[in-house]
């Protein structure tokens, strides 16, 4: 994802990684690796079943996917 002309495809990669950073990492001082794996374990369990998305019309990611997956499965069958 890093050859010319892949710009576009880091913009979601890049985006994620700000928020984690801004929301999570420059607020807190681990003081541990393990300390900061833990943390960011919680984070993303946050990020993904209970943070509101903008970009998702203010839902959640997992409902969002699921929803899309359900829908998916519903159509092959």
């Amino acid at each position: 994802m890093d050859g010319k002309g892949r710009a576009l495809d880091n913009i979601f990669t890049e985006r994620l990684w700000r928020t984690v950073k801004y929301e999570e990492v420059y607020i807190h001082d681990y003081s541990s690796p393990r300390e900061a794996r833990q943390a960011l374990t919680r984070y993303f369990a946050f990020y993904n079943w209970q943070r509101p998305h903008q970009a998702l019309e203010y839902h959640i990611p997992a409902e969002v996917y699921f929803r899309k997956s359900t829908a998916e499965q519903t159509e092959s069958e």
